[in-house]
């Protein structure tokens, strides 16, 4: 056989290199392998096997990341109805347990739409100074009419009292006629968590502790299961903050929320959560802002 047209292809570290060797001679090949002239022909197969030995094996476990032990919080909005309050039987005032208890479960999903507001002015000094741009405006009018075209049922749309996102919702309020406006201090920007990791560059100035009980509570205001009462799926906008909604989105995952930080939003982009009446939550989009020109896309 001739080795001149021999090519080997080693994988090394696992497949993380790879070694292409073009064979041009029985010279060559014999200095490649430190074989000396005179040795049997195939030899340096031997020492190739001992090459090839010391590379891990590739297996699909190997390649796997290992899942956590984390196990789903079935009542993570404490509104799961096979949970028993303070750990006590509740007693049935009726004939039929069972109908009394399927009357407690929540049938309908809530589908959360949360928005991140348009662009606004950075050089205002107080919150009324930090209106919207004029490519702000324009961002919340596609936004608007992008809610629009869902062609989805809406229920309510709740906004933060600041400025940015007030101005925003209302924009937006004009594509959805008959849609009830509510503005909500909870939903406020801030700093809901320490991030990690930690930043040096991003300092806010509110306490994390004062902000984080506030998100938090907007938090358990706003994103849970349905209630029983509920009859049809429901869908509702929150027109907020980058800061709330990526909290809002870790917690509603069961996420380490300290991460909210490692996500990115831009200027009225839309965010969707599906909650299932078991208490199974989706997210069904994060930051969509694909139905904007790329001329249009901020992050500010």
């Amino acid at each position: 056989m001739s080795y001149r047209t021999l090519k080997m292809i080693c994988g090394f570290a696992g497949g993380s290199a790879v070694l292409v060797f073009a064979a041009t001679g029985d010279d060559a090949q014999r200095k490649f392998f430190g074989e000396r002239r005179g040795e049997a022909p195939g030899r340096w197969w031997s020492k190739l096997a001992v090459l090839e030995a010391a590379q891990p094996a590739w297996t699909p476990a190997s390649h796997t990341p290992t899942p956590a032990a984390h196990i789903w919080d079935f009542n993570w909005d404490k509104r799961d109805p096979s949970m028993l309050s303070n750990g006590k039987k509740k007693e049935s005032s009726t004939e039929d347990p069972s109908s009394e208890k399927d009357n407690g479960k929540p049938k309908a999903t809530r589908n959360i739409l949360l928005i991140r507001h348009s662009q606004y002015n950075l050089s205002g000094n107080t919150d009324k100074e930090k209106i919207l741009t004029p490519l702000g405006r324009e961002q919340a009018e596609l936004t608007g009419q992008r809610l629009a075209a869902l062609g989805l049922k809406y229920d309510i749309v709740i906004h933060s009292s600041m400025t940015r996102a007030t101005e925003t919702a209302n924009i937006i309020s004009k594509y959805l006629p008959g849609v009830e406006l509510v503005s909500c201090d909870l939903l406020r920007e801030g700093a809901p968590i320490e991030p990690v990791p930690p930043v040096t560059h991003w300092k806010p100035d509110a306490v994390y502790h004062e902000d984080g009980a506030r998100i938090e509570a907007a938090f358990r205001r706003y994103i849970h299961r349905a209630d029983p009462k509920q009859k049809e799926d429901s869908y509702e906008i929150i027109v907020c903050h980058a800061n709330v909604i990526r909290y809002f989105v870790c917690r509603a995952l069961q996420f380490p929320p300290e991460g909210w930080l490692r996500m990115g939003l831009n200027n009225g982009s839309i965010t969707w959560l599906t909650i299932r009446p078991s208490g199974r939550v989706a997210l069904r989009t994060l930051g969509d802002a694909g139905f904007m020109p790329p001329d249009k896309l901020t992050r500010t």
